[in-house]
This record gives C-alpha cells, sequence and structure tokens, in this order.
C-alpha cells in the first residue's frame, strides 16, 4: 500500500497486542528522576480523566511512585552484558475491573535470594501484620545503602491489598531480571487477592517485553494522546536521550515531535470517550534510529491520506517547498493534492519520502503507521 512502512506488521501487531492486553501504557528505557517525574504527571493526567474514584486514584499513584523509586533504586549494572536488557520497564494495565502495575530492572544475582525471601514474607502477613511489620522497620531504623528495606515493597502489598506477584529471568552469569506485578481492585465487589490474574498478566506482559528486547525498541508509549499528555511524552522522551546518549540532533527531536502532533491532530478519537489511542517507538539499528507513530483513522478517510502522502513523495524538494508556500498561505492548489502541513514539513526535515502503512481494524476505522529513519 503505496510507500510500505519495511516493519508495518510489526508497529500493527504490537498495537494490536497491547489493546488485547489492556496495556495503558508503557515505558522501556533509562529510568532517571527527570523520566519518573514525567511518567507520574503523565499518568496522574490520565488518571484524573478515567473518572476513578479519588481512593482507587491515590492508591494507583502510591504504587506508581513506589514502584519507579524501586527501579531507580536498584538498577544495577556495572558489566557488559546485552543492551537490550539493561533498561528497565514500566507499565500501567486496566483489565476487568482491575489496576495491575509493572516493573522490571536487572538486578544482581546474588540479591535474589534475599529478595525472594522478603516478597515471601510480605506475601504471608495479613494487613494488621503487614502494617506492625511497616512500624518494626521503622522504629529499628534498618535502613539500608539503597534507601531503605524493604518498605517500598510493604507499602505497595499494603495500599493494593493484594499479593505481590514476581519473577526472575536469567540474563548473564551475574544479572538476573526482576519482574514485580502489582494488582489493584477497583471495586469492593471482590476484593479477593487473584493472584493467578496478576500471574497472567505478568506472563503476557514478559512476552511483549521480549518483542521491545527482540526489535531493540530503545523507546516505547503506547497509550492516550492529547496535547496535555504530549508535553509529558516530549519530556520523556527528551530526558530519555540525554540518559541514554542516543545522539539525536535537535533535527531529530523536531522530527518526533511533527510525527506525534499528526496523532493529536488528526487521530481519530475512537473510543467512547472521545479519546485518542495510539502508539510511538524508536527501535535502534546499528547507527540507525527508525521512528514509528500508529494511531487511528476513520475508515473512509483512509483513501484521501493515502492520496495526499504518495502526492507529497512524488514532488522534488525544490517543488515541495513551492507547495509548502503554497499551503501556508492558503493560495489556490489542487483540492485532490491537498496535503496536512504537517506530512509536508515531515518529507522537508527528513529529505524522504514518507514510508507508512494502513491497515483495515474494521468497518469504522483504520489503523496508520507512518515510519521514518535517522542516522
Amino acid at each position: 500500500m503505496g510507500n510500505q512502512a519495511t516493519n508495518n506488521s510489526f508497529a500493527f501487531r504490537l498495537f494490536k497486542d497491547m489493546q488485547k492486553d489492556n496495556l495503558q501504557y508503557i515505558y522501556r528505557g533509562i529510568f532517571s528522576q527527570n523520566i519518573t517525574d514525567s511518567i507520574l504527571s503523565l499518568t496522574e493526567s490520565n488518571l484524573e480523566k478515567s473518572g476513578e474514584s479519588s481512593k482507587i486514584k491515590k492508591r494507583v499513584f502510591t504504587i506508581m511512585v513506589e514502584g519507579l523509586q524501586n527501579i531507580t533504586r536498584h538498577q544495577e549494572m556495572d558489566e557488559k552484558v546485552d543492551s537490550s536488557s539493561e533498561t528497565g520497564i514500566f507499565i500501567i494495565q486496566n483489565q476487568n475491573n482491575r489496576y495491575y502495575i509493572t516493573t522490571g530492572n536487572p538486578i544482581f544475582k546474588k540479591n535474589i535470594a534475599d529478595l525472594t525471601g522478603q516478597l515471601n514474607k510480605i506475601n504471608s502477613l495479613t494487613a494488621d501484620e503487614l502494617k506492625s511489620y511497616y512500624k518494626d522497620i521503622l522504629n529499628d531504623n534498618i535502613i539500608s545503602d539503597k534507601g531503605g528495606a524493604g518498605l517500598g515493597l510493604i507499602e505497595m502489598a499494603r495500599k493494593s491489598g493484594n499479593k505481590l506477584v514476581y519473577d526472575f529471568v536469567d540474563l548473564s552469569e551475574n544479572y538476573a531480571y526482576f519482574y514485580l506485578n502489582t494488582e489493584i481492585s477497583q471495586g469492593n465487589e471482590d476484593a479477593s487477592p487473584t493472584v493467578q490474574k496478576a500471574t497472567d498478566s505478568l506472563s503476557n506482559i514478559k512476552e511483549v517485553h521480549k518483542i521491545l528486547n527482540q526489535e531493540n525498541i530503545v523507546l516505547i508509549f503506547n497509550g492516550i494522546f492529547n496535547q496535555e499528555s504530549l508535553l509529558n511524552i516530549l519530556s520523556i522522551i527528551e530526558n530519555q536521550m540525554m540518559e541514554q546518549n542516543l545522539n539525536l540532533k535537535k533535527k531529530v527531536f523536531n522530527i518526533m515531535v511533527e510525527m506525534l502532533q499528526n496523532i493529536v491532530k488528526h487521530g481519530t478519537n475512537s473510543y467512547e470517550d472521545g479519546s485518542n489511542p495510539g502508539i510511538f517507538f524508536i527501535s535502534q539499528k546499528n547507527e540507525q534510529y527508525q521512528l514509528y507513530t500508529g494511531n487511528f483513522i476513520g475508515f473512509a478517510e483512509s483513501k484521501t491520506l493515502k492520496r495526499k502522502i504518495d502526492y507529497v513523495n512524488s514532488l522534488s524538494l525544490e517543488e515541495l517547498n513551492d507547495f509548502y508556500e503554497k499551503s501556508l498561505f492558503n493560495f489556490q492548489v489542487d483540492s485532490s493534492k491537498e496535503a496536512g502541513l504537517g506530512l509536508i514539513e515531515l518529507r522537508l526535515k527528513t529529505q524522504k519520502e514518507l514510508l507508512y502503512h494502513i491497515s483495515t481494524y474494521n468497518d469504522k476505522f483504520s489503523f496508520f503507521v507512518l515510519q521514518t529513519g535517522v542516522e
């Protein structure tokens, strides 16, 4: 379909997998204080619009804070291992009237026994016993060089009211990857612990994470795109670029802004609440970065969009500049060849043809994937 995005099937499949498991938000990359602050702001904004009770929002936010702090405190790498496994992961899932918050990060294998013992003890305690255990640690002033002696884990168990589900995956001789999944009930109709559901949730997330590692996706955002969330997403991306030394110049950042703005401005509000779901990710292959966006468009609009992009791709850079000026100043142009200024600017900035793919989603919507490469 036109200039095919070389990995469009993967982008669409990844989006569908995340939608199927209701993975509302996923971030894979380096974690720093600036990045975690932006993640918290983004999620807090989404929670405000979700209509959840203040009690549930507070629980989710508290567990998010503890989970993110756990990653930044304990992401431990001091030897060269597969770089795709070095990064942390943070995921929020909303499924079957429950929230699931999953974190993952590398740890030393020598710490697994202590951590397992700590988690098993926390899972064995009642709510009252957890409260006493928390006070005992505070009173005994048992603080490690990492900033706590499981206080965060205890707090996550207390606030969620459920067991903490965890797993370790082998990375190298000295390292393992630690996954932690916390379930938060959204109502009182079924407040009993559902370890099997949380275990299934974690199992699915590990499969998605495996795909992200295989494709070496250095940054990914899946969730709701609007002008407010865009600011937080861009803040996360900017900090990620700095933390991970991606060496992406200002020009590249501007290209990302253009691609993300394209979702915000032109994506179809396909949810009943008017929100605009989409996906954005960057994969790295050797010295080249591939940037992808994916979002819904109206099924009837797909032919028009295809015609617009094909026309923009058919122009030389000189013709493109001329066409841009005419479009910018609303001079008379052939309506059959009109294109959004964003698409024209994107091609001018990349100086490459726009790669895209439009897939049928259902009788109302198509899914539009846009890709560009940066060396």
